[in-house]
């Protein structure tokens, strides 16, 4: 399981309390060690028996296996006269007796919504102020718990509006996340601030734009929040709004003064968070807003935040409202990405989006910009659609990245021994085969070569040298007669390919290469030449087919 997907301690205290409540409605519960018939009794709301199993306090004293007392389960089911019994028969101080999870009866019955239970707790003394283990104090429990009356009758009895759970969420920023306008408008009568900030430094405002409730967002605004109140990281209220995508809170910030030019520290603006997310609408209002100024002063485009979160219809409005698709970081942010990207295009190739690959190459994007070729990085990802529409822009299929490996061959097979659909993309997109089969280890070696790895000696590593078999046999299907050094020979004699890569790569005359084949590698080779690849010349369907190593064409003897 994802830890992300697991439940937080909320969540499991927020299931118990439902499954409680829902057992005293009838479900069967498996009782606690040493008093069955008191739980039961207590889930029945059988006052009779309850009268006569508090003759005997030991069992009022004693938790259930999930530490909870009497007085708690009695705390969450619906019938008040059960748990005013069970407080007049306890011992000691039941009113503030915690389970052994830190929860007071008070915050059970408030987080259970049961009203008359908490009106009743608090008329014999339980303070709205206790809070649970997780410092959450009834009040927000009953906010969370989504009653008005719940609400009212705990600040009635004296609970403080303005009190902090352990990451300073207050019950303002529990209703702004909720929407409720009613409870807002109820806590804001009762000494509620607008300003007040969270842990993160967030605001009630921000939490409301964040969840996308226009209604809670405008009495905020009413009573004084501040529309460009910005967290310590320099996000703003608006960059929450773009976030959530809702165009009424986009607008009504808007038309009460909200800045959308403001950066982050990150130096992201509105129009970056909503491009990101994927909020076209909210791109629409957003872009003849922001100026072209504020964006290249953050050092990034907004093409680039929708290239990243993998939007194509975003990146499609956005060039055509005039955003160059071949915008590029600046390099101080690029310097954060340990492969210094820089183009809108590397973004989406590397996270596998080829609808947002497809837009960018239709607008011009060009493939090598960027460190990294994203070629290179689409066949390192085995991304295979990605390839052929890179393929199919003109990419350049024999660039170079020396940085990790100097080698005399093109480094895109590098990526791909394993992968034979992608080695035939790639050298039917004319990828220099014959680049794999230069080598001076049978003659005297060129000085300037000695730095160059060549295929050969890549191939012949331990880890990589079970491979050599297959990979030498399709590239010889798209060279012509060429020869093994000593070295791959050694290797390759190893494998069940050799014999017939032995007779294809013969020195003698005698098993010469098919003339067809060689035509077929002229052709290729002028076209590349001029600049044209095969699948774009207006040639017959079976030759085009050929050229491309499609279908194989049987020559007569030469």
């Amino acid at each position: 399981m994802n830890p992300e997907d697991e439940p937080d301690e909320d969540e499991l205290l927020d299931l118990a309390v439902h499954l409680s409540v829902e057992e005293q409605r009838g479900f069967p519960s498996a009782p606690g060690r040493g008093r069955p018939q008191l739980v039961e009794a207590i889930q029945r709301g059988d006052m009779a028996a309850l009268r006569e199993l508090c003759d005997f306090p030991a069992a009022l004293s004693e938790p259930d296996d999930g530490g909870w007392y009497p007085v708690h389960r009695a705390a969450v089911q619906p019938r008040v006269a059960v748990l005013e019994m069970l407080l007049h028969a306890s011992s000691g101080p039941a009113l503030e007796q915690p389970t052994l999870d830190g929860e007071t009866p008070l915050t059970l019955a408030a987080r259970a919504g049961l009203v008359e239970n908490v009106e009743l707790l608090l008329e014999l003394g339980a303070s709205p102020q206790n809070t649970n283990s997780s410092n959450e104090t009834p009040l927000l429990l009953a906010v969370r718990a989504g009653s008005y009356q719940l609400v009212s009758s705990l600040i009635v009895g004296g609970a403080l509006v303005g009190q902090r759970c352990l990451r300073k969420w207050t019950a303002m920023h529990e209703a702004s996340r909720l929407g409720r306008v009613d409870v807002l408008e109820l806590l804001l009568r009762s000494g509620g601030r607008v300003s007040e900030t969270d842990q993160q430094g967030v605001t009630p405002l921000a939490i409301a734009a964040e969840h996308g409730h226009p209604e809670a967002l405008e009495l905020l605004i009413k009573n004084g929040a501040d529309v460009n109140a910005r967290a310590p990281n320099g996000d703003s209220v608006l960059s929450d709004a773009a976030d959530s995508g809702n165009p009424e809170c986009i607008n009504l910030l808007l038309q009460h003064g909200a800045d959308p030019n403001a950066p982050s520290l990150s130096c992201l603006l509105p129009i970056h968070r909503a491009a990101h997310q994927g909020n076209l609408q909210a791109l629409r209002i957003l872009i003849p807003l922001t100026s072209r100024r504020a964006i290249w002063l953050s050092g990034q485009s907004p093409v680039h935040s929708a290239a990243d979160g993998g939007h194509a219809d975003c990146l499609e409005l956005l060039i055509q409202s005039g955003f160059d698709a071949n915008a590029l970081l600046v390099q101080h942010l690029a310097e954060n990405y340990r492969d210094l990207r820089r183009s809108a295009l590397y973004f989406a190739v590397s996270n596998g989006y080829a609808s947002c690959t497809k837009v960018l190459l239709d607008a011009g994007a060009k493939t090598d910009l960027d460190p990294l070729h994203c070629l290179l990085v689409a066949v390192r990802s085995g991304r295979h659609e990605i390839v052929k529409l890179l393929l199919a822009a003109k990419a350049d299929v024999n660039c170079y990245f020396n940085l990790v490996s100097d080698t005399v061959f093109p480094t895109a097979l590098q990526y791909c021994l394993k992968d034979e659909a992608m080695m035939r993309l790639l050298l039917s997109g004319g990828y220099e085969a014959h680049k794999c089969f230069i080598c001076d280890h049978d003659s005297e070696r060129d000085e300037l070569q000695q730095e160059k790895v060549t295929f050969c000696d890549f191939i012949g590593v331990s880890w990589l040298r079970h491979l050599a078999g297959g990979v030498v046999s399709v590239l010889l299907e798209y060279v012509g007669q060429v020869t093994l050094c000593s070295k791959l020979s050694a290797v390759l004699q190893t494998h069940r390919d050799w014999p017939h890569i032995h007779t294809t790569t013969c020195e003698s005359l005698s098993n010469p290469r098919s003339l067809c084949h060689l035509s077929r590698l002229i052709i290729r080779k002028q076209l590349s030449a001029a600049g044209r690849a095969p699948a774009a010349v207006p040639l017959p369907a079976r030759l085009r087919d050929f050229l491309l190593f499609q279908e194989a064409v049987t020559c007569p003897a030469d």
